[in-house]
């Protein structure tokens, strides 16, 4: 007797862990080019975005625990993309600012969302409802349990 809600084929989570990991394998060489990992991407993203950030912020925007975000700035301000500094005013809180190296890297990640999405996509259409459809599936999985 076979259950099929128990295949491996058959879950949502595999196909989306999956995705993912075809989607992150694309990026690499973008990225790289860049001298960026993923991760470190997406903070250049919300700095490029939002300029200035206190870590704690830069946690919430990504969706990452500081003890992902800090070894992860620590890495880029090595390479000369942040700098992080201590508030005069409360010491306990760091923020991160872009270099302008970091500001400079923006103008040649410009062509990397069009990269991606050109072997991924077939147009604006279809990303805009996949945008859609993951964002509403986001938002029933962040509220109350089922």
């Amino acid at each position: 007797m076979s259950d099929d809600s128990l295949l491996l084929s058959n879950q949502l989570c595999f196909l989306v862990h999956r995705l993912d990991r075809a989607i992150v394998a694309r990026y690499k060489p973008l990225l790289a080019a860049l001298g960026l990992t993923y991760p470190q991407y997406l903070a250049m993203l919300a700095l490029w975005e939002h300029g200035q950030l206190s870590v704690g912020r830069l946690c919430e925007l990504l969706d990452l625990d500081t003890g992902t975000v800090s070894p992860l700035l620590k890495r880029m301000e090595a390479a000369g993309f942040v700098e992080r500094k201590r508030r005069a005013d409360d010491e306990r809180e760091v923020c991160v600012s872009l270099t302008e190296r970091g500001t400079a890297l923006k103008k040649r990640a410009a062509s990397v969302p069009g990269a991606l999405a050109s072997c991924v996509l077939r147009g604006r259409d279809e990303y805009a409802s996949l945008m859609a459809t993951l964002g509403g599936l986001l938002a029933r999985l962040s509220g109350p349990p089922c």
